[in-house]
């Protein structure tokens, strides 16, 4: 009978934790694709953070990016109705009342392929709605701006992009004082 000596016994498993490196180099896990301007369309839904001052709130939101826009069928109205209407009572009625609001956002892409991301420089437009109150309907414009890109994020697939209502203007009165709203789109998914 042979002897097994320790030698060759740390040789073997030196061999076998080589193999074992060499095969894993060799693995290197998926493949990620490239990112095109066209897979930013399609149907979302995401997290929805909205900041007023202290006020956060948090709501999941649908939407649809669609070649060069971004379409709500219920853009995010409340806390622009309440910043108009200071009465909760009377304010909670002008939501209910205004409905379903929809909104497009405009905005040309452009790939980032080093960072494998859809770059998007939107143009927001005013948003106008009709508060009633009182009996009477306000004119209300929303100015909405985009302070940064957003994103579509080869790497999961998701969509980020933030806007903000920076001012108010209430039948052609801008409001004042008023805080602005920050509309925070952190991470949305397709479905």
């Amino acid at each position: 009978m042979k002897k097994f000596t320790v030698s060759q016994f740390l040789t073997a498993i030196l061999m076998v934790v080589t193999g074992f490196t060499l095969y894993s180099c060799s693995v290197d896990g998926p493949e990620i694709r490239p990112v095109t301007l066209e897979d930013v369309n399609g149907d979302y839904k995401g997290r929805l953070i909205t900041i007023q001052g202290d006020n956060r709130t948090e709501k999941i939101k649908n939407f649809k990016a669609k070649k060069d826009t971004i379409m709500f069928s219920e853009f995010p109205v409340d806390e622009i109705v309440k910043s108009v209407i200071k009465d909760p009572l009377k304010a909670e009625a002008a939501i209910k009342a205004v409905g379903k609001v929809k909104y497009e956002i405009k905005y040309t892409a452009s790939v980032n392929a080093v960072n494998n991301v859809v770059e998007l420089s939107f143009a927001p437009t005013p948003l106008v709605i009709q508060i009633p109150v009182d009996g009477v309907t306000k004119k209300t414009e929303i100015g909405l701006i985009a302070k940064q890109k957003g994103f579509y994020v080869g790497m999961d697939g998701s969509l980020r992009f933030a806007l903000t209502a920076e001012k108010i203007t209430v039948d052609g009165t801008v409001l004042a004082p008023y805080e602005t709203i920050n509309y925070n789109f952190p991470f949305c998914v397709k479905y």
